[in-house]
């Protein structure tokens, strides 16, 4: 954690100091610190959060599911001999079990918050923003015909306002389709009930 929170009091610091340089008016330098360095930091925190959640689950998963079929042979093994006794088979036993368990939450959580996704998704996202700021504070790329920052600063404030727009559509998107994906098996547990209703029903017409 205070990794984390020494990078992110580093880049505020840094790109402070950067803003300072340009000749802008107060406003605009409020919306440099207030809209810009407020979402990369965000996003850079939410990328790192997102990314050591995803590396946690799925080393867990990973070696747990190295570990646990060697578990289950030693206690095959275990069960069909008589010269171990009943605490080692018992601690066998429910290691395997525990660890199975633990792979299988360890799966569900990743595949239920894709961490994954996430964190890839803010990592592009922090990433679009601060090459944009870059190039900005330079005024290279799609700011090189301006003299000035006062001048390009609108062209800046609507390529940021334009990213952070397209961020959020995609993961309201993504979160549509999750609900999408998970819609057809909550219908089919409804009307589950049903179909078997029906049936009875038709037997009883046959009959």
């Amino acid at each position: 954690m205070a990794k984390k929170d020494s990078y992110q009091e580093f880049l505020k610091e840094d790109f402070n100091k950067l803003f300072e340089g340009m000749n802008l008016g107060d406003v605009q330098k409020h919306f440099l610190r207030s809209r810009w360095l407020d979402q990369v930091l965000w996003m850079e925190g939410k990328a790192s959060f997102s990314r050591d959640r995803h590396y946690l689950l799925r080393i867990t998963t990973i070696v747990g599911g190295v570990i646990l079929p060697a578990l289950v042979s030693l206690n095959i093994n275990t069960t069909s001999t008589l010269q171990v006794n009943d605490r080692v088979k018992n601690a066998i036993i429910w290691s395997t079990f525990s660890l199975s368990q633990i792979v299988a939450i360890s799966a569900a959580i990743e595949e239920f918050f894709h961490y994954g996704e996430r964190w890839r998704h803010y990592r592009r996202t922090v990433e679009s923003l601060k090459s944009q700021g870059w190039q900005f504070s330079q005024l290279t790329g799609p700011y090189r015909n301006y003299t000035s920052h006062e001048e390009a600063f609108n062209v800046f404030a609507g390529h940021v306002e334009d990213i952070i727009q397209r961020d959020v559509e995609i993961y309201s998107t993504q979160i549509v389709q999750e609900k999408k994906e998970q819609q057809p098996t909550q219908e089919n547990l409804i009307l589950m009930p049903n179909a078997k209703i029906t049936n009875v029903e038709e037997k009883k017409e046959e009959d």
